[in-house]
Formats: C-alpha cells, structure tokens, sequence
C-alpha cells in the first residue's frame, strides 16, 4: 500500500500568493517560516571567492562539523565529536535521516498537536504511526513529561521542537529534563528539532542532548542563520549511530552543496548582523501581539521564540482554509492555515509568519484591522 499523505496547505496559498503578485497585486507574504533577509554579508562574500576559484563536487567540510561541535560546548555545555555530526541539505532530509536511522516500519512515534506538518506526513512516508499528543493552551500548546508518562503502551520514539512551529512555544529546562527521564524510563528514543535555536525572546532554547546525550538533534541555517535557500542543515547522532547515518546520507542525498558549506561556516560567525535580524522579530512580534486583539484575536498561543504566532479564529469561522484564502484575496496578506499543523482542531486556527521586515509587518495590520473587525460584525 501507497502511504496517503496529506497536502501542505500554506505551499497552495503560497502559489496562489505568487500568482496575485505576478498579476500585479501588491501581497505581504507571512505563510511561510523564512526570513526575508539574505545570508549574512560575509558569507555572500565567501560564496563569491568560492564560486571564482573551486570547481567543488561531493564534499564535507570537516571544518564546519568541527565549529558545530563547537557550538555544543560553547552555548550548551555538552562535549560533541565532529564525526558525531552530518551535514544536510537543510533539516528536512535530517529529519529523514533520523526517523530512518532510529526507527522500523510500524514504530509508534509520538509528537505534539499542533505541530510541524511535516512530522506527520514523514512518518507516514516512512510507514511509522504518528501519536498525536494534543496540546491546548493549559499545555503551552507543548508535550509535557505527564502525557509522555500516560501513553499506554509507550511509543517507540518522540519528535519534539523548542522552539516549535507554529506556536513557538519553548518548553522550559525542568520540563525538558523531565521528558529526558520519562524516556530513558519508557525506552522512547528522542528526535529534538532546534531549528529555531538562536530564535528566542526570553531566556534561549535548551538543547536536548543537555538532558539525553542519546537524542538525535536535528537543525538548519535556514532560519537564524537567514540561508533557507542554501539548503544545509546537520544532524547529531549518538555515536552509535554515525555508521547508519552516514550510510543513508550517502545512498540517500550524498552531500549538500559545497558553496552552502563553505559559506555556513563564514555564516557561523556573523552573530551581529543575525542577532540583528532577531531584534527585527523582536519587534515585529511586539507589533502585532499589540495589534491582533484589537483585531479580535485575543487567544494566541504565547511566542516564546521563532516567528510565528499561532492565532485561534474559531469566533469567525470553523475552515481556516478557506478563511486564509479569502484574506489573501481581499487584502493581500498570505497566512498559513491552522490545517496544516492541527488536522483535528487546526480548522480554527491561523499562523501568521513576523519573518519580514518591520514595514510589512506594518503595512499587514493596515490592510488586516478593518477586515477583520468586518469579519467580527458579520
């Protein structure tokens, strides 16, 4: 049998978007989680001096595998060995990679609802069952160590996100501990996405190998590091895994590019130029959490990092779908559909994406206030 796998919905309002612009429409593009900023400078300029003198081909850098380790010690306080990571062509194929490695057909694999759309539809692909956690606002919208511990039987493995998308949600360092010991306990292996690390705007994001050195981390620079398009990503593997990883990542993607490598570990120092484009989020975020209630919008999940707010419309409709369709239509703002992260309760909620410029995001709560207060008097 063929695994059934849903739609992404917010690439349908996405193509739609870019069809209005292409026809002249002036669109606000928040449905995807991008930021709007290119690679930091340097690393442009790295690509560059690349592109003029190395003809590259299949290779991985073993300098930017030793900076990641690197990064373990310095942010998180955990001894990494370089050959414990592999470098991807962006989280997705790390995603694979580890659901792959950890995992046989049939595996319960538990995650929280909301969550990623991607998580459920990978494990469908991969013919592993999803065990959707739900988690409302009395959870933060997060998996807790008690629902871990009431799952019966246990699952196989769990994928989690601190930050997460699309609440942004961050789980806080005793939780993350306790999830850690319900699953040395329950035997569940652990897949933690920190793609959003380096995104938050409290106290910052735990790595989980800072409570289950046995986790397998998955991460990008497409998102603080502002190189989405770069496709380069890395995973880390418990050592006992490197073999089985580096078997896939080589019959299954071979290597990222090299000019995304060489230009990552430029990237990897630029802090001050990308610290400044979290000040940016920072700011759009404070925009429309000051905004979306007059809207009507008072319920939201609470933005603890990333750059999404996760936003609940069920007082306006109960199709989030076609909500976002009409707004796009009418002001031209793109939205994401609440369908995409939740198929249960994902039908009243919207998740709007603040990875742009402050004016945009101010030019979107022009066009989007009297819409919605004619949404709310209809």
């Amino acid at each position: 049998m063929i695994a059934d796998i849903s739609p992404f919905h917010a690439i349908a309002i996405s193509r739609e978007a870019h069809a209005l612009e292409a026809a002249g429409r002036s669109i606000l593009h928040m449905e995807f989680g991008q930021p709007s900023t290119g690679a930091p400078a340097d690393a442009i300029a790295t690509a560059h001096h690349v592109l003029d003198t190395e003809a590259m081909g299949y290779w991985e850098s073993m300098p930017l595998k030793e900076r990641i380790a690197r990064h373990y010690g310095e942010r998180h306080g955990v001894a990494v060995d370089p050959e414990q990571i592999l470098l991807t062509c962006g989280a997705s194929p790390g995603l694979v990679l580890a659901l792959t490695c950890l995992f046989a057909p049939g595996a319960r694999v538990a995650t929280a609802r909301p969550g990623y759309v991607a998580y459920r539809n990978n494990l469908k692909a991969l013919y592993l069952e999803p065990v959707e956690i739900a988690c409302g606002p009395a959870e933060r919208y997060q998996i807790s160590a008690d629902a871990l511990a009431a799952i019966d039987p246990a699952p196989d493995g769990l994928i989690l996100a601190s930050p997460a998308n699309p609440t942004g949600t961050i789980i806080p360092s005793d939780e993350l501990a306790r999830i850690a010991a319900v699953c040395a306990d329950r035997d569940i292996r652990i897949i933690s996405d920190e793609i959003y690390h380096g995104l938050s705007f409290g106290e910052p994001a735990h790595s989980m190998l800072e409570y289950a050195p046995d986790a397998v981390i998955v991460n990008s620079f497409s998102k603080y590091y502002s190189m989405a398009g770069w496709r380069l990503g890395w995973i880390v593997v418990p050592p006992a895994l490197i073999d089985a990883a580096r078997a896939r990542m080589g019959n299954l993607f071979l290597t990222p590019p090299v000019l995304a490598q060489r230009a990552g570990l430029t990237a990897f120092d630029c802090t001050d130029e990308l610290d400044g484009h979290v000040a940016s989020y920072r700011r759009n975020r404070q925009l429309l959490l000051n905004a979306l209630p007059a809207m009507g919008l008072a319920s939201i999940a609470p933005p603890d990092g990333a750059f999404y707010i996760y936003a609940d419309i069920g007082h306006l409709t109960q199709d989030s779908l076609r909500f976002c369709q009409k707004l796009l239509r009418e002001t031209g703002v793109a939205t994401a559909p609440g369908i995409d992260f939740d198929p249960v309760d994902g039908h009243r909620f919207i998740r709007f994406s603040f990875a742009v410029s402050t004016d945009r995001v101010e030019d979107a709560i022009t066009r989007m206030a009297p819409w919605f207060q004619a949404q709310g008097e209809r």
